[in-house]
C-alpha cells in the first residue's frame, strides 16, 4: 500500500513527472539515442512546466478579477454548515482515492490496448480532483462505505470515463487540430461537445473567429496577445472604476491590495498580466506537444498500438486563440446573468470560479468555433457558465453537502457536474 501511495503521489500526482515518464518510455521504445532521449524528455517536462507557470500567472490575475466583480455585484460566499471538508475527507478517504486513481489509470491502459478506444488519459491533476469529487458523492449517498467497495467502484468508473471521454470529443478534435495525433483529456469535454452541437445548429461555420476581417487601421487586433489584453483590460477597467466609487469594506480591501499604486492602474496591469499568462501557456503548449507527439508513437506502436495521448485543454488554444477569448466573454456574460437568476430564484449565491470558467469556456469556444464560427464560440462560453452555475448549486446543495462542498465550489467543474447525478444513482443502487 505504501508503494502504491508513493507512486500515486509522486508520479500520477505530479503531471510533469508523469508526462515526462511517458515521453521517456516512448523514446526508449523507439531506441532513440541517449542525446535524443535526454533532450526530448527534458524539453517535454520544461514545456509542461511552462504551461503550468503560465497557468499560475493567469490564476494570479483571476484571483484579482473574481473578487473585483463579486464586490461590484455585492455578492458574498455561500455559507456552508456541518461538512467534513477536504482535510478531514483526505484523512479518512484519501488513500482510497489515490488507489482508485492508480487502478483506474491501469484500466484505461488495458481498455486502450484491447478495445477500439485507443486513448490514454494523461491529465494527472484532473484525474485526482475528479476522483476526489466523485468519492465525496459516493460517501454522501452511501454513508460509511467500505474501503474496498469505494476503491473498486471509483477505479472502474474512472477507468471507463478516462477511456470514453477522449473518444467522444475526438471527431471535433480532428477538425480543430487538422490531424488525429492527440486527443482531449479534460473535464471540459461535456461543455465542449455541447458547444460544438450548438455551433452546428445555431452558428455559422464560415464566419470563423480566426478569419475575422478588420479595417486596415484595426489589423493589430489580429494579434491574439493584443486582443486578449484589450478584452481583459476593458473588463478590469470597468470593474476598477466602479470599485473606486464604492466605500464598502470589500472595496476598501481591494483598493488596499494595490498598495501605493493607483487601483485603476493596478487593475489594468492585472489585465496585461493575464494576457502574458496566456502567451506563456501557448509557448509551453507548442514546446510540449513538439516532444510529446513524436515520443508517444513509441508507446502506440509497442504497448498500445494506435493509441493517442489525451491531454489538458490548453492544447487546443493555439489553433483558435480568438475563439478562446470569445468563449470566455460568453461565459463571463452568462455568469453575470446566472448570479442574478440563482440569487433570486433558489437563494443560492453562485460565486463563479473564474479559473474554471476560463479554461472550460475557452475550450468550449474553440469547439464551438470549429462547427459554428464566432457565434458557436460565444454560445460555447454561455453554455459553460450555465452548466457551471447550475451544476455548482446542485452539487453543493444536493450531491455532497456533508462531505466536500467546499472543494466542489472551486475544484468541481463541467464533466463532474454532468456525471455527478449518475455517480449518486449508481452509489445508491450498488451500496
Amino acid at each position: 500500500m505504501d508503494v502504491i501511495f508513493w507512486i500515486a503521489t509522486n508520479i500520477f500526482g505530479q503531471a510533469a513527472i508523469l508526462l515526462g515518464a511517458i515521453v521517456l518510455l516512448g523514446l526508449l521504445l523507439q531506441k532513440k539515442s541517449a542525446s535524443q532521449v535526454i533532450s526530448g524528455t527534458f524539453k517535454a517536462i520544461i514545456g509542461f512546466l511552462i504551461i503550468s507557470a503560465g497557468s499560475s500567472v493567469i490564476v494570479g490575475a483571476l484571483t484579482v478579477f473574481e473578487p473585483l466583480w463579486k464586490e461590484v455585484f455585492n455578492l458574498s460566499a455561500e455559507p456552508l454548515k456541518d461538512f467534513m471538508g477536504q482535510e478531514k475527507f483526505n484523512a479518512k478517504f484519501g488513500s482510497a482515492v489515490t488507489l482508485a486513481m492508480t487502478l483506474g489509470f491501469i484500466i484505461n491502459v488495458i481498455l486502450a490496448r484491447f478495445t477500439k478506444l485507443k486513448f490514454i488519459y494523461l491529465t494527472g491533476h484532473m484525474m485526482f480532483w475528479t476522483t476526489t469529487i466523485f468519492a465525496g458523492i459516493v460517501v454522501q449517498a452511501a454513508g460509511d462505505v467500505s474501503f474496498g467497495k469505494l476503491v473498486i467502484f471509483l477505479a472502474i468508473f474512472m477507468g471507463l470515463y478516462w477511456t470514453i471521454q477522449p473518444a467522444l470529443t475526438q471527431p471535433i478534435m480532428r477538425k480543430i487540430m487538422g490531424n488525429d495525433n492527440i486527443a482531449l483529456g479534460h473535464t471540459s469535454a461535456s461543455v465542449s461537445l455541447l458547444a460544438a452541437l450548438a455551433g452546428k445548429f445555431l452558428g455559422n461555420k464560415e464566419n470563423d473567429s480566426e478569419k475575422i476581417k478588420l479595417p486596415k487601421g484595426l489589423e493589430f487586433l489580429r494579434d491574439s496577445n493584443v486582443i486578449t489584453a484589450l478584452t481583459m483590460g476593458l473588463l478590469f477597467l470597468v470593474g476598477a472604476i466602479i470599485i473606486s466609487f464604492k466605500n464598502t469594506p470589500g472595496a476598501q480591501e481591494l483598493v488596499a491590495a494595490a498598495g501605493d499604486q493607483n487601483f485603476i492602474v493596478y487593475a489594468i496591469i492585472q489585465s496585461f498580466t493575464f494576457a502574458a499568462g496566456i502567451a506563456v501557456v501557448l509557448l509551453g503548449v507548442r514546446m510540449f506537444i513538439g516532444e510529446m507527439v513524436p515520443a508517444f508513437k513509441g508507446i502506440a506502436t509497442k504497448i498500445v498500438p494506435g493509441a493517442r495521448p489525451a491531454l489538458d485543454s490548453p492544447v487546443v488554444f493555439p489553433f483558435a486563440p480568438n475563439a478562446v477569448i470569445l468563449g470566455f466573454l460568453g461565459s463571463f456574460a452568462g455568469a453575470l446573468i446566472w448570479l442574478v437568476v440563482l440569487g433570486n430564484t433558489v437563494s443560492y449565491i453562485f460565486v463563479p470560479t473564474m479559473i474554471v470558467l476560463f479554461f472550460h469556456s475557452a475550450t468550449a469556444g474553440v469547439f464551438g468555433n470549429a462547427t459554428g464560427g464566432v457565434r458557436g464560440a460565444i454560445l460555447g462560453g454561455f453554455i459553460t457558465s450555465t452548466v457551471v452555475a447550475w451544476g455548482q448549486f446542485i452539487m453543493v446543495k444536493m450531491l455532497l453537502p456533508n462531505t466536500v462542498p467546499d472543494t466542489a465550489m472551486w475544484a468541481a467543474d463541467s464533466d463532474m457536474f454532468i456525471l455527478g447525478p449518475i455517480v449518486k444513482f449508481l452509489a445508491q443502487l450498488l451500496f
